[in-house]
């Protein structure tokens, strides 16, 4: 059986992408990283990288591996780690930029608060990155928007919050600026966000609702850098409302509703339908019920 020392020389490999690279990083040579990885071939009876010359290239069998041999590093490093409620450890993460903005990062803190044992590595980027880095084990989870499309079967979404979609406008713009919300998005310049994205797909799903053409502007691919721009007055934008900004009293931008829009940003946590850090994720999603427990119970009645 390969021992935990040879299982974290595979996954070295794997990230580095060949035995040299993998060796400078740990203290070995390239070749005793190659004999350690012939040893844990011949243990598993089945070869794990493609071989021609000096390169290397992980083959079906070892992307196959990988997932379980992370999960097997992770489960012996948390034997030197005991918390009496298991969240403590290493714990590797995706996350919108976004959500780091919003609602997640207030989750976050109170975990490392009450678990000074865990650590959280924070990986940032888009949802539908994420999803085959949760899938292959690379992540052990990921905060992601709700997918448009099936997810794999392996994989499962909780909801954590919703966002709504909303105008931003700036409040010394380059352009004159309509008073009507459909009719500033029929004239301004309009900033979108990347189309490809899932966020993207609800910026169109609100144009569609409204019936509008907008006057396209740039595309860019993050939140923070499209807030950014319409401060400066370059433009307009439907972004979601996170959750931690403070909207109100910003002096560069105003926040309008579309009219008759509905369209929610729906915020969840992403893993496997089985792994080794479900005690994170299961305290993750329980503070998010807490939450929206005590907003519910805060939230005025509406007269009927």
């Amino acid at each position: 059986m390969p021992s935990i020392r040879v299982l974290k020389t595979f996954l070295k490999v794997v990230e580095r992408g060949s035995f040299a690279a993998a060796g400078a990083e740990i203290g070995l040579t390239a070749a005793a990283v190659g004999l350690q990885i012939r040893t844990l071939e011949e243990d598993l009876g089945r070869a794990l990288f493609d071989r021609a010359g000096r390169s290397i290239v992980l083959n079906t069998a070892g992307r196959n591996a990988v997932p379980e041999t992370i999960e097997l590093v992770r489960r012996y490093e948390s034997l030197a780690t005991p918390d009496a409620d298991g969240l403590a450890g290493t714990v590797v993460m995706g996350a919108l930029v976004s959500a780091l903005m919003g609602a997640f990062s207030g989750a976050l803190w109170q975990l490392k608060r009450d678990h000074p044992m865990l650590e959280v590595k924070l990986f940032a980027g888009l949802s539908a990155d994420f999803a085959p880095r949760v899938e292959n084990g690379e992540l052990d989870a990921a905060v992601t928007t709700h997918s448009p499309r099936p997810l794999s079967a392996s994989l499962r979404w909780t909801p954590l919050y919703s966002e709504p979609m909303v105008l931003i406008v700036p409040r010394r713009p380059h352009f004159k600026l309509a008073s009507d919300p459909l009719d500033i998005l029929r004239t301004a310049p309009f900033l979108r966000f990347d189309r490809s994205t899932w966020t993207g797909d609800l910026v169109a799903e609100v144009l569609a609702n409204a019936r509008v053409t907008v006057v396209e502007g740039l595309e860019v691919n993050s939140v923070e850098t499209i807030v950014a721009l319409v401060r400066q007055g370059y433009g307009v934008a439907i972004v979601p409302k996170l959750d931690n900004v403070a909207w109100a009293r910003d002096a560069d931008l105003q926040v309008i509703s579309v009219p008759g829009n509905r369209t929610m940003r729906r915020v969840g946590l992403l893993e496997r339908a089985q792994h080794s850090r479900m005690q994170f994720t299961g305290a993750i999603k329980a503070h998010f019920s807490a939450r929206a427990k005590v907003a519910a119970a805060t939230t005025p009645a509406r007269a009927g």
